[in-house]
């Protein structure tokens, strides 16, 4: 398979930045509005702030893939705040030190990488599948994702479909008692709408699977 850098996940190219950021800030506003029942009404603004500082950092960064990432994800949680930029910070950082650093990754390292960022999203937030968190997206993509490209899909196609199925299951967290985090004290309150962190986790993933297609 032919190399990918990781890099481009983070639009290191002028336009592909503009594309990437101005996709997730443009529907921002709808999820604070949608989450705040959910217990995280501040969401939407807090990850674009995260967003912004990651591309920030990455744009005509002079490192490789891996280190490249390692400073997006420090930005990310630094800027972001709260639980959620600490679980993407943990998320990117997993990412990060599985890929090399002395070359461009090929599809199958990225794919190979993204588990590790779940299993560490997972180690710091103490979840499974099912508690109405984030992991409920990332964990599906992951495994998807891998399964996919080992069974030779191009990086680009199997993203777009992982992340499909990613979009699905943060949907279907709408349906789910909250067990985690600040959505936990409102209950059968919170049913119906899907997790904020979910939601966004999917929103992203479908934004990068753009930036891969060009």
């Amino acid at each position: 398979m032919a190399p990918c850098s990781i890099a481009s996940f983070w639009a290191l190219r002028s336009a592909r930045r503009h594309h990437f950021g101005s996709r997730y800030r443009r529907i921002a506003p709808s999820r604070v509005m949608g989450v705040t029942v959910a217990g995280d009404g501040d969401h939407g603004v807090g990850m674009a702030r995260g967003i912004g500082a990651a591309l920030e950092v990455s744009i005509d960064h002079p490192g490789g893939p891996s280190t490249v990432l390692r400073d997006a994800a420090y930005a990310f949680g630094d800027k972001a705040g709260g639980s959620s930029g600490a679980l993407w910070g943990a998320f990117l950082g997993g990412i990060a030190r599985a890929l090399p650093d002395d070359r461009e990754a090929t599809a199958r390292e990225i794919a190979a990488a993204i588990p590790a960022g779940a299993e560490a999203v997972q180690a710091l937030g103490k979840c499974e599948l099912e508690d109405k968190t984030m992991y409920d997206a990332i964990k599906p993509f992951a495994e998807d994702l891998t399964t996919r490209v080992a069974a030779g899909e191009g990086l680009a196609e199997a993203w777009a479909a992982a992340a499909t199925l990613a979009t699905e299951k943060a949907a279907a967290t709408a349906a789910l008692m909250p067990k985690l985090g600040r959505a936990r004290p409102l209950g059968e309150k919170s049913l119906g709408t899907p997790d904020p962190g979910a939601t966004s986790m999917a929103a992203l993933l479908v934004a990068v699977g753009r930036v891969i297609t060009g």
